[in-house]
């Protein structure tokens, strides 16, 4: 089956054709660390991690780019406030988003490149753009000449003219007020390099077409960020890239936000939402299956209730790998791409279909259930080890250790106030309150907490809701 993707630029779905058989090459604009990340931040990254993931498993050699932009007017801003150099808020946020990324099971990057570090690079493709007069220097800043670039635009479907212009042009000096700075000239107090044109600091775009040149070459197959990203910062890298005669990425794919209350996730909204907070209130395994089950172009509105109710969706799959391995007797069940639900494939392949693709396990898993009840263990072990594989390609397979690791910690947790529940329904039973003793039982059910009485004590296990085999 040929992959699809849909092309932002063409507005396509289009056949995936790599530029070099059996290798992909992907740059995802990547954090510009002001700030540590909240959920709406790390979507993207899960998002193209399961894009890298799946072109793995089809087969292709990926190198995959992920940028971190560690100097711009808001991490300046911040410094100042925080009476600190640019550098120590950029390191300090992009931790706390490496931390994330690692907590959510998103692969490392082949390399993750900082904006500081390719200053010789922007200059090089700078004096190209304005060798081509593309662009123009002026008072130690360095435009974009726009309106020399006819197909300004065709990325976001603008034109020109229809613009806003983001300052006076009479005040900044250009030629056009729509053109803008692909370097900013040095200003009292704020971090500098020098430069041809004098000191100053590099503009947001270039460096990501600086950078993309570097690691991927003049031309590479797929260029990725959020939709907010389309214009003006994707319209520009085009635009710079193209203007010093590169060919730049052949297929745009855009993820969309997350939002709440129908708002776009933004720092405004508090610290409840930043990763850090969220993971100390939901699993990680559960936070990830909830932004990577819905479609990546789709908007997605969070709230911590609906990552519970997904929770539980995942708990469904994850009970039936429990159950399978204790009737299989089986410590560990490693996937195998070749068991791959050939419906899985077709959705992935169609332009990364997640949320269908969750649809075919689930579907196999229902299967198993029934099995695993009629007794039918070599169908069931065939079942187990397909869900694990599909499991496997979109960054969610329980039995990983880095799942696992996170499952055991939880249940220590889990266990200990599940004890103090039994304990008190034990003191309930021992005092003749068998009222209590049996809303204890049935306040646990309804979380999913299974009790047994045993002659050796009280046992008790984790059952997903409705979650009986059929």
């Amino acid at each position: 089956m040929t992959l699809k993707i849909h092309d932002t630029a063409t507005r396509t779905l289009r056949d995936f054709t790599p530029l070099e058989p059996g290798k992909v090459g992907i740059y995802l604009c990547g954090a510009t660390v002001q700030a540590p990340p909240h959920v709406g931040h790390i979507r993207s990254g899960i998002a193209f991690d399961v894009v890298r993931r799946w072109l793995t498993a089809s087969g292709y050699t990926v190198t995959f780019i992920r940028n971190i932009t560690d100097i711009d007017d808001k991490i300046i801003h911040n410094a100042g406030h925080e009476d600190v150099d640019y550098w120590v808020v950029a390191s300090r946020n992009e931790r706390a988003f490496t931390d994330a990324y690692n907590a959510l099971g998103c692969l490392p990057p082949t390399h993750e490149p900082r904006a500081t570090g390719h200053i010789p690079e922007m200059i090089e493709l700078m004096q190209e753009i304005i060798d081509r007069n593309h662009g123009y220097a002026q008072d130690g800043d360095v435009y974009f000449d726009i309106r020399s670039d006819p197909t300004y635009g065709s990325l976001s479907g603008q034109k020109v003219d229809d613009m806003l212009a983001a300052e006076d042009a009479a005040a900044t000096k250009k030629r056009d007020p729509r053109d803008f700075a692909m370097w900013k000239g040095a200003k009292p107090g704020e971090p500098l390099w020098n430069t041809p044109w004098g000191p100053g600091r590099p503009g947001w775009h270039i460096e990501c077409s600086a950078m993309a040149r570097k690691y991927l070459g003049k031309t590479f197959d797929i260029h990725g960020g959020g939709i907010d990203l389309i214009f003006p910062h994707h319209e520009n890298e085009i635009a710079q890239s193209k203007a010093a005669g590169d060919g730049f990425a052949q297929y745009w794919m855009h993820n969309a936000w997350v939002t709440t209350a129908g708002e776009k996730m933004s720092k405004s909204l508090g610290n409840s939402l930043l990763v850090s907070e969220v993971l100390k209130r939901i699993p990680a395994l559960h936070l990830r299956y909830y932004l990577a089950g819905s479609h990546y172009r789709s908007m997605l509105e969070y709230s911590d209730s609906a990552v519970q109710e997904a929770g539980q969706g995942f708990t469904r799959i994850s009970g039936f790998i429990d159950r399978a391995m204790e009737a299989l007797d089986l410590e560990v069940v490693h996937a195998d791409l070749t068991t791959l639900n050939p419906k899985f494939v077709e959705e992935m392949n169609n332009d990364f279909g997640v949320p269908n693709a969750i649809a075919v396990i689930h579907e196999v898993v229902r299967e198993g259930n029934t099995e695993l009840t009629n007794g039918d263990l070599t169908a069931v072990k065939n079942k187990v080890i397909s869900v694990v594989s599909m499991l496997d390609v979109l960054g969610m397979n329980p039995l990983d250790p880095l799942w696992t690791a996170e499952a055991g910690n939880n249940q220590g947790i889990i266990g200990e106030l599940v004890q103090v529940a039994i304990n008190q329904r034990k003191d309930a039973r021992e005092r003749k309150d068998y009222a209590a003793a049996d809303a204890i039982r049935a306040d646990l059910e309804r979380i999913g907490i299974a009790l047994e009485d045993t002659k050796d004590g009280v046992r008790w296990s984790v059952r997903p809701n409705n979650d009986t085999p059929h």
